[in-house]
């Protein structure tokens, strides 16, 4: 067996899904089972197995030949990957079509393994699933809008509610609609009379699955000029969303901004997305719509961990994942999580619990540029934080944990980067100069080794004065440079500090 790259985690074992959808076939193998999942390939093929099924009660043949040539790579891929366990997930199309029994026998004999068929139940029960674990927490209507059906149920933290499949997938109403968008309006209007628990979802979240939804938001990215392209948790005001799905539905889908980066397959979907979003949003009354990267795939995933990994924060365990990844030193990472938790409370700094949260991760993806050459540490680590493939943090939160990287290594006035401090709310940001002043300090103490912030301590000396102390063994590390990062520390939180050696000297840096 080949040996994995140190790039990697060395206790996951791979694993691959094969999603068989109604529009588009996908395979995507991981790294492991995890409560944040790292994808090791991903491919997609656009099948249109449920193309023509309304008229015909049947998978369209040429998709069905198409789909088992492709059956065959995704296993050699599959086996390439090393993955352990291969599960292989059918929707609407499968479930529904005349000849779906046939088509299911030949995918298992050329997957070599059990598919299993979901029931429009199982299929919402995955999707919301695959919700819960993205979001931290999750609260509102998750709509699965694939090819052949759509999928509405309520969620609320990990409590999934009512739940419906509607006959609005979007193969399936253009089909319905010959064409027609008017008439596409009209049969989505009907359907979703009978989804009853959209009225519970007023002034709350609704949450968009499925690809025909996501190229809807890439979208309205490209018409806002948006500044950061990551789809997960990517919220669009109800105003913007009710303007935006207007153009779609009605102007010629080739003439819009940003086209050319959707498929020629998807495209011809989009007004259909568009008006089934429409007609949600009038019966529901959203609060606002959030976008979300994860879905059935993922749902199922999470179904497979114990409970104690599913209570896990998505967040923080893929911040842990890549400290182990790319730190000098994760026992360091852990002890600024700590550290810096004494300072603020030291500092009279409070935290809400996404706040908190937020400062633990942005502690342990401290130090993840070292390797990088010292002028290019501070734009290179924003790069990879801001995009990387998180969970369970908005877009907000993502800035600041962007921005402290930035801060910890260009300084803390540092003014780069304008479209991504531009996500950040007053209030995250200024948190986020903080923590890199503190970083900047003990950074020079500890040199990125762990054992020495266990014994600094903030001490409060009377008249305002706070002392940064440092035990008498460590007297050596005293200086001229930490005295200075104090004193940007000082300016930042507009406080009086001295550094001081336990029983020794002290120097006033405000």
């Amino acid at each position: 067996m080949i040996s994995a790259s140190q790039g990697r985690l060395q206790d996951r074992r791979p694993l691959s899904i094969i999603d068989i959808g109604s529009n588009s076939i996908r395979l995507v193998i991981y790294e492991g089972l995890a409560r944040s999942p790292t994808l090791l390939f991903n491919e997609k093929m656009l099948a249109g197995l449920g193309r023509g099924i309304v008229s015909t009660g049947k998978l369209d043949p040429e998709a069905v030949t198409r789909s088992m040539e492709e059956f065959r790579r995704f296993r050699a891929l599959s086996d390439q990957a090393g993955a352990e366990r291969i599960y292989v997930l059918a929707t609407a199309a499968a479930r529904e079509a005349v000849n779906g029994p046939d088509f299911i026998h030949r995918a298992e004999d050329v997957l070599k393994t059990e598919i299993q068929v979901l029931s429009g139940r199982e299929e919402a029960h995955y999707s919301a699933l695959g919700v819960i674990s993205g979001f931290h927490p999750a609260n509102g209507i998750a709509g699965d809008l694939g090819g052949g059906s759509l999928e509405l149920i309520d969620i609320d933290g990990e409590t999934i509610g009512d739940g419906i499949t509607l006959p609005l997938g979007g193969l399936r109403l253009q089909d319905m609609a010959k064409n027609s968008l008017t008439q596409a309006a009209k049969i989505t209007r009907e359907q979703l009379a009978r989804a009853k628990l959209l009225k519970a979802g007023q002034g709350r979240a609704f949450y968009t699955v499925g690809g025909t939804w996501r190229n809807l938001a890439r979208l309205h990215m490209e018409m806002t000029n948006y500044p950061l392209g990551v789809m997960h948790h990517y919220e669009i005001g109800i105003e913007s969303a009710a303007n935006f799905l207007r153009q779609v539905a009605k102007v010629e889908i080739d003439k819009i901004k940003g086209i050319e980066g959707i498929s020629k397959n998807r495209r011809s979907l989009l007004p259909y997305g568009a008006i089934v979003l429409q007609e949600i949003m009038a019966a529901m009354q959203p609060s606002k719509i959030i976008v979300s990267a994860l879905g059935v795939r993922e749902g199922f995933l999470y179904s497979l961990l114990d409970e104690a990994e599913q209570k896990a924060d998505p967040l923080i365990s893929a911040a842990e994942e890549l400290a182990r990844l790319r730190s000098r030193s994760v026992d360091h990472a852990h002890e600024l999580v700590e550290w810096t938790g004494k300072a603020f409370a030291a500092f009279g700094i409070d935290e809400t619990r996404d706040e908190a949260r937020y400062r633990h991760a942005a502690c342990l993806l401290a130090d993840i540029g070292w390797r990088a050459h010292p002028e290019y540490r501070g734009k290179q680590s924003l790069n990879i934080i801001a995009h990387a493939s998180f969970i369970g943090v908005d877009h907000p939160g993502r800035a600041f944990l962007a921005l402290v990287s930035l801060f910890r290594h260009e300084g803390v006035f540092n003014e780069a980067a304008p479209e991504i401090r531009g996500l950040a709310t007053p209030r995250y940001l200024e948190r986020a100069r903080v923590l890199a002043a503190l970083l900047r300090v003990v950074y020079l103490l500890t040199a990125a080794m762990p054992g020495v912030m266990p014994r600094l301590k903030w001490e409060n000396r009377g008249n305002g004065v706070l002392a940064l102390v440092l035990p008498a063994a460590l007297a050596d590390l005293y200086g001229e440079r930490p005295a200075g990062r104090l004193a940007q520390l000082a300016r930042v939180t507009n406080r009086r500090l001295v550094l001081a050696v336990e029983g020794g000297p002290s120097v006033s840096v405000k």
